[in-house]
């Protein structure tokens, strides 16, 4: 019997764009403007769903403003449990990405995986971490440290990479030579220096290890940081590059596709990427 996965992607912008109010405040109203996108990607079938890079607040990391450590919270939490229980009353499986505090000072970007009875089967801390104008990142997370993890829901093997990882095709690499089905990539980009690389990585990663991957985006302008229009284009892409479903730049939107697994065996029966690797001369790559 044919292997069929319904995905959903959102994309959303800050509704709450005013740093006079607190961060509680600002991360509930994100939140709540979340729940009707989540509760129509259930109504519509989709089994398994992925949300953009700390979903629940604004991208601070252009500033350095220390208030923000107050966005972030152990995972699992309060929030990815929040998320996890409205998408098992579609048995959905869902990717949580959020600001994850693991004791003072020691604060992550990551994504929480729970599968479709609720059950929560891990996280993925964010590799890459930029450190460039506007993107000052280091200033808030560390370096995640659990490696490329795969996780099998119910219904597909799931891998994460958040948004400045989809740069680096070495983990996307890992993800795929450790399983993954479906490799999500949850974001916050804006128009200028990536935006024309946004369909070319991604897509590659996809044909590269053949796997299907969804890219998620979000969209608008957020102040008072005003670094930029968030593109969303969110879409999915299979193993052969093609793109399957996609959003547009400007408006809050679900994004649905239905994907074939048995395509991921049919593609790499053609292009034998993971036979013909030749690691043994790849020392170079794990050079310091």
């Amino acid at each position: 019997m044919p292997r069929k996965l319904i995905g959903g992607l959102i994309q959303c912008s800050n509704p709450l764009n005013d740093e006079s109010k607190p961060v509680e405040t600002i991360k509930q109203a994100m939140f709540d403007k979340h729940v009707p996108l989540i509760e129509e990607a259930g109504r519509k079938g989709v089994q398994i769903l992925c949300l953009q890079e700390i979903f629940n607040g604004p991208y601070f990391c252009p500033g350095q403003d220390g208030r923000w450590y107050d966005a972030a919270e152990p995972v699992p939490g309060p929030t990815t449990e929040r998320v996890a229980a409205i998408a098992k009353r579609f048995q959905m499986a869902v990717v949580v990405p959020v600001y994850e505090k693991e004791m003072p000072g020691v604060l992550y970007n990551t994504a929480a995986v729970y599968d479709a009875d609720g059950t929560y089967l891990g996280k993925y801390r964010k590799n890459h971490i930029p450190h460039t104008s506007g993107f000052w990142e280091k200033y808030f997370f560390k370096p995640g440290n659990l490696g490329y993890p795969v996780f099998e829901t119910r219904y597909a093997k799931v891998g994460v990479y958040i948004c400045y990882d989809r740069h680096f095709p070495e983990g996307a690499r890992a993800l795929g030579l450790n399983g993954a089905e479906i490799v999500f990539n949850p974001s916050a980009t804006v128009a200028g220096l990536s935006q024309y690389l946004w369909k070319l990585e991604q897509p590659a990663h996809a044909v590269a290890n053949g796997y299907f991957l969804g890219a998620i985006n979000r969209v608008g302008r957020e102040a008072p940081w005003n670094i930029g229009k968030f593109y969303g284009s969110s879409y999915f892409v299979d193993p052969r590059g093609n793109f399957l479903a996609q959003a547009n730049e400007d408006d809050d939107a679900l994004v649905v596709a239905e994907m074939d697994l048995d395509m991921i065996d049919e593609v790499r029966r053609t292009w034998q990427f993971f036979r013909d690797r030749r690691p043994e001369t790849y020392e170079r790559l794990t050079a310091l």
